[in-house]
């Protein structure tokens, strides 16, 4: 069929530079911005309420006026274009349907606008590629949430936009349904090849659907890349504990060995434990304090004494203090020597059962899974934001 995608043929980059957002009582929503979206890509902007990702996400869509620094897409400058003047178009939480037409009169409504009379051939292409066809003459309060948002998405679609915005487009939907649409996005960005810039505070969501994410706080960007280098790889307590969870453990540099492509030694209550150079994001010198961290799966439990495919970080003397069977893993807080709790989350393999509280533990969990973080950032930074 001609798809959607054949329009914007490879569409063009886009582009923020220096962008900022300061409002008139002097609260700074969006902090001198610098960002390159590949056209083609599925780009997240992802952080909790307030962080500025929204304003972002509206600025480029021409509903909030720039402070300073540009947009282009390519080499056109849209920074003080009016909102329909731009290769672009938005999907909002609100799907804002037109509840007196039927599914593709809503679909065609920005055609027809446009001048557009021969409808009919896109109506249909597009309505397939959302799998509406069977859909096409009901109106929206017969269609469920995710079919509602399909006909936003496809009403968005069908101008031809360069690039797609979404603002928490699945917000609105239930758990199970959430889930079931970001495959569903991610499935209608594949097949078009347009730029999809999507804005969520759902951790889940980004990871699932986005090539690349940016994790915003307070304005700036925290830290960009894949989902995978992300989570594996944080360079902040931020990130480290927004995207999932981390075991955050105060700990002082005692050397380095084996040069750029060695290790970080650091002594972490007593125990020296080892980093990978690449994944130390702090100074290596001698006494710089820093926060060792690892995520919880990456934990490996055993009873006191008996052996743990783990070598390299290995400490004694634990106990676990409380246990959560969840299915697919059990969830262990466990009392280190020192004081301080960690979290292992331990997959339901079978090969033992629930370790009850109580239980004294050996800890251990593989280098090349560690890293290490700047002492002058907040611990806590990131808990509890959404």
């Amino acid at each position: 069929m001609s798809s959607v995608a054949d329009a914007p043929a490879g569409g063009r980059d886009l582009c923020l530079t220096g962008l900022r957002k300061e409002y008139p009582n002097g609260f700074v929503a969006v902090q001198s911005l610098d960002l390159e979206i590949p056209r083609g890509s599925f780009f997240a902007l992802l952080g909790p309420s307030g962080c500025g990702k929204t304003t972002t996400l509206r600025m480029v869509a021409g509903l909030e006026t720039v402070t300073a620094g540009s947009i282009t897409i390519g080499d056109q400058d849209i920074t003080h274009e009016k909102p329909y003047r731009r290769p672009v178009n938005t999907v909002f939480q609100n799907y804002a349907l037109f509840p007196h037409l039927s599914i593709s009169e809503n679909v065609a409504f920005g055609m027809r606008r446009r001048g557009v009379k021969d409808v009919k051939g896109p109506v249909a292409d597009i309505l397939e590629l959302t799998e509406l066809t069977e859909q096409a003459n009901k109106r929206p309060a017969q269609l469920s949430g995710g079919q509602q948002q399909r006909v936003a998405l496809a009403r968005a679609l069908i101008n031809r936009p360069e690039v797609l915005l979404l603002d928490e487009p699945l917000g609105a939907l239930d758990l199970k349904l959430r889930r079931a649409m970001q495959l569903e996005l991610k499935r209608i960005q594949t097949e078009v090849g347009l730029t999809f810039v999507h804005v969520t505070h759902d951790q889940e969501e980004a990871m699932t659907m986005a090539d690349t994410i940016a994790v915003m706080n307070a304005g700036v960007i925290e830290q960009l890349g894949s989902p995978t280098e992300l989570y594996e790889n944080p360079a902040t307590t931020f990130v480290a504990n927004f995207l999932g969870q981390s075991n955050l453990i105060g700990g002082s540099v005692v050397g380095v060995e084996g040069g750029a492509d060695g290790q970080v030694k650091v002594d972490m209550e007593g125990t020296v434990v080892s980093i990978p150079v690449e994944r130390a994001h702090t100074a290596n010198t001698v006494g710089t304090k820093g926060w060792v961290g690892v995520r919880p799966e990456k934990v490996l439990i055993a009873p006191a004494g008996e052996p743990i495919d783990a070598p390299g970080n290995h400490m004694t003397g634990a106990v676990i203090v409380d246990s959560s069977f969840i299915g697919v893993s059990t969830q262990y807080v466990v009392r280190m020597p020192w004081g301080r709790e960690m979290l292992a989350f331990e997959q339901n393999t079978g090969a033992r059962g629930v370790l009850a509280p109580g239980t004294k533990v050996d800890v251990s969990w593989r280098p090349e899974f560690a890293f290490l973080l700047d002492s002058s950032q907040d611990i806590d930074a990131g808990l509890g934001e959404a």
